[in-house]
């Protein structure tokens, strides 16, 4: 009743001002105790999107001078031949002898020759796969193979079909270390069946080759006739040099090798703000199995990050001017519980065997590296090689193609979980890239560029326009986009929220919080209360019981000196008025102890009680006591 018509919560005063008519009270208890519990209804639904921890993306578009990328250009040119020609001599013999027995391809080189002669002198060096026309029903992964009847002199099954049959395909036959279990890597396209064959056992040659045996730094004239940034020409300082075994060598521009170097800068936009290459492609030392294409490779990344040239590179063809315009993107990610993001990849459990900051593709490869250290025994070359290994060589670990396959296979199917260890980073920088072509040099400035060019870099006059090539990339605008994650609903949005609940409910304020709290506090204190009271009076009770039943009845012991009789029944009922009457007013009060002796007893003290009353008391009662003798007369 008190907290009813003293809360400031709306209503419950109405569940005491209603008392004398129930139908009104039964309707506020109904509408009380319903909008209650919707309110905790939306409490619940408050708390439970706070604690799936939301986010709101805000894109902000800034503008200031902007840190030019890094920038990683390849020659599409691996291993010249006079570089490796003795390794590869017995492959590309091999790859020729193969054209001609399954499509009658004859190069120049097989010209007016037997293939079967040149197949027996090839014979002392075998290729570790033999590249084959698979029938249909076999090639599947991981599918035993039964070896058929062959000729004396070929390669080929006795019953091979013609080579435009479409149901027949491309492939090699891969097998483990004791031969038992074998599949073939099939391909419905001859070309990409020959490719990866050539390709496969490439890499098995440049394992056995010792690191950095065929690099050569005087290429980078050969490649690159000018090389400018923001109208300054470049140094050494500015670029640094690898070699990709598919890609040829590669330079990388602006990724702050040296202490001395400092990165670019782009404080205006446009193409005479930006770097301009002028490329020479060397066609005629490609290895025409292993390179199908002529021009570059280019990829734009951040600086101090590898350069996965199979995964965001890019060609330009030769005879063409290709300008690339770039945009920067920026992405902030919020980490801990609002998203599974890495600040710097020190919480993944993959091991970086790239000598560069924490990215998604540096770990997913470190883990697919380090699955092939621990399930084939030796390490793929185009990862990085881990401490203490080796790479997979066909001399040393002779089933490494079956295992790596395999494992490829698993790793693509995303069997190995690498995409699921391997978290984004929390801050990521992109480039958006749009490109233009023109044909360069043009017709009539053909003749004064190639003189210039044969002047400068003893470049060859009778060289056409497709032996070189200019690129162009810059920044389009120096307007970047940010993307910033925030949380979408933190503890002061959470408790404005609740707010706007209970007083939409109750119209009450966090004062009529605090008030509802107190009466539950009240309520259960005093629960608890007659709780323990009940229980202690249980327990009273129970003892008082054991105590009766245990203890004999005594005699009672009666004065039998009428005396004493007569003060305990005096004391008795003065106790008894002193309890229900209440204390006259007296004026002064006098115990006086008086001695009676008597013959028997001897002698004994009694104390009497003298009162002084007021005049006005005494007066009265004198009066009464005449008034009564008066009527007695």
């Amino acid at each position: 009743e008190f907290f009813c018509i003293n809360t400031t919560i709306h209503g419950t005063i109405r569940l005491y001002c209603s008392l004398h008519n129930k139908m009104k009270t039964a309707f506020w208890v109904v509408l009380f105790f319903a909008c209650f519990g919707l309110m905790y209804w939306q409490f619940a639904l408050l708390f439970a999107q706070y604690f799936s921890y939301p986010v709101s993306i805000s894109m902000n578009v800034n503008s200031d001078k902007l840190t030019f990328p890094a920038v990683t250009i390849c020659t599409l040119n691996p291993y010249r031949y006079k570089a490796v020609l003795n390794e590869l001599r017995e492959l590309d013999v091999m790859a020729r002898q193969k054209l001609y027995e399954i499509y009658n391809y004859n190069s120049s080189n097989l010209q007016n020759r037997d293939p079967l002669t040149r197949r027996r002198r090839s014979s002392a060096s075998p290729v570790p796969l033999q590249l084959e026309r698979i029938p249909p029903g076999q090639g599947g992964l991981g599918t035993k193979t039964q070896s058929k009847p062959r000729s004396p002199r070929s390669n080929l099954w006795d019953t091979s079909p013609q080579v435009n049959k479409k149901d027949w395909n491309i492939g090699f036959k891969l097998c483990d270390e004791n031969g038992t279990d074998c599949f073939y890597q099939r391909y419905s396209s001859g070309v990409d069946a020959i490719r990866e064959w050539y390709r496969f056992n490439y890499i098995d040659i440049l394992a056995r080759i010792p690191d950095g045996a065929i690099l050569d730094d005087g290429q980078f004239q050969d490649f690159i006739f000018a090389c400018r940034f923001n109208g300054g020409t470049c140094t050494t300082s500015n670029y640094s040099m690898f070699h990709n075994p598919i890609y040829g060598n590669c330079y990388t521009f602006n990724d702050n090798i040296t202490s001395s170097s400092e990165l670019w800068t782009s404080s205006m936009p446009g193409i005479e703000n930006g770097l301009t290459l002028m490329l020479r492609t060397e066609q005629q030392d490609y290895i025409p199995l292993l390179s199908t294409v002529a021009g570059a490779r280019v990829m734009v990344h951040g600086h101090n990050e590898p350069a996965f040239m199979d995964d965001a590179g890019f060609n330009i063809q030769p005879g063409v001017e290709t300008s690339i315009a770039m945009k920067k993107e920026t992405i902030e990610r919020l980490g801990g519980v609002y998203s599974d993001c890495t600040a710097d990849g020190s919480d993944i459990s993959v091991k970086n065997l790239f000598p560069s900051k924490y990215t998604q593709q540096v770990c997913v490869h470190s883990c697919f590296q380090a699955a092939m250290v621990e399930r084939c025994g030796c390490a793929y070359y185009f990862y990085p090689l881990p401490p203490g290994e080796e790479y997979c060589d066909s001399t040393k670990h002779k089933g490494w193609g079956y295992c790596y396959y395999k494992l490829n296979n698993e790793f693509s199917s995303d069997e190995l979980g690498c995409f699921n260890k391997c978290r984004k980073p929390c801050h990521v920088s992109e480039y958006q890239l749009t490109a233009g072509y023109s044909r360069w040099p043009s017709r009539s400035s053909k003749a004064w560029v190639f003189h210039m060019l044969s002047r400068q870099n003893q470049y060859n006059l009778t060289s056409k326009r497709i032996d070189v090539a200019k690129l162009n990339i810059y920044f389009e605008e120096l307007n970047y986009k940010s993307t910033v994650e925030s949380p979408a609903v933190n503890m002061v949005t959470l408790l404005s929220n609740c707010g706007s609940q209970w007083s939409l409910w109750f119209g009450s304020s966090v004062l009529s919080v605090v008030e509802l709290g107190e009466l539950v506090f009240d309520v259960l204190a005093i629960t608890v209360i007659l709780l323990l009271r009940r229980y202690r009076k249980r327990k009273h009770n129970c003892v008082e019981e054991g105590s009766c039943a245990s203890s004999p009845s005594l005699p009672r012991m009666e004065h039998e000196n009428p005396e004493f009789q007569h003060e305990e029944v005096q004391s008795q009922q003065l106790q008894v008025i002193a309890d229900i009457t209440p204390p006259p007013a007296y004026e002064s009060l006098e115990v006086e102890a008086v001695s009676e002796c008597s013959t028997d007893c001897g002698c004994s003290r009694h104390s009497s009680l003298r009162t002084q009353v007021s005049t006005g008391s005494r007066t009265n009662t004198a009066a009464g006591n005449d008034r009564k003798e008066e009527e007695e007369e």
